[in-house]
C-alpha cells in the first residue's frame, strides 16, 4: 500500500475555510476582470497571479446537470443523484463548480426533469455551523429557487 499526502495549496485552503464559515469565496483578475470560484492562483486567461478575493452569494444558476442512478463506484441507486455545474451568482459565465443538487421529489427521469431546467436558480443548503469542517461537503447540496426568473 502507498502512502501520500495532499496539500490544498493557498487558494483552495482559504475557500475551504470560507465554506467552514458558511461562505463562498472566490477570486477577481485584475488584468481581465474575470470572476472565478473555486479560487485558483493565477488566471488561466492572462496567466497572471490572482489575488483578489471577493465574498460571493450561496446562490446561483444550474449550467447543466445529469440524472445518476450508479454511483462513482458502480453501485445501483433507488433514488438518483444529480449532479450539476452551478455557476454561482457574481461570478464570470461558465465557471461554475460541480455539486449535487436536492430538494427534488420523486426518483424518475421524467419527474426531475419536469422540476430543474438549465438556467434554474438554486440556493446552497448547507451544514449546521457545527457539523462544517472546511470541505466541499459543507454544502450539503444546491436545491432550486421557486418563484424567481432568470
Amino acid at each position: 500500500m502507498l502512502e501520500y499526502g495532499w496539500d490544498a495549496g493557498v487558494a483552495i485552503s482559504r475557500f475551504l475555510d470560507g465554506l467552514k464559515a458558511g461562505k463562498i469565496l472566490g477570486v477577481r483578475c485584475n488584468v481581465c476582470g474575470r470572476t472565478v470560484t473555486p479560487p485558483r492562483a493565477f488566471c488561466e486567461l492572462d496567466f497572471k497571479p490572482i489575488d483578489a478575493w471577493v465574498e460571493l452569494p450561496d446562490t446561483g444558476t444550474i449550467n447543466t446537470y445529469s440524472i445518476c442512478y450508479i454511483t462513482w463506484d458502480m453501485k445501483p441507486l433507488r433514488k438518483p443523484q444529480i449532479p450539476a455545474v452551478i455557476e454561482i451568482d457574481g461570478t464570470t459565465p461558465r465557471a461554475g463548480f460541480l455539486h449535487l443538487i436536492g430538494g427534488v421529489k420523486g426518483s424518475s427521469v421524467e419527474s426531475i426533469r419536469k422540476q430543474l431546467r438549465v438556467g434554474m436558480p438554486v440556493r446552497a443548503v448547507w451544514r449546521k455551523p457545527d457539523q462544517r469542517e472546511g470541505a466541499i461537503t459543507d454544502i450539503l447540496h444546491f436545491e432550486p429557487v421557486r418563484g424567481r426568473r432568470r
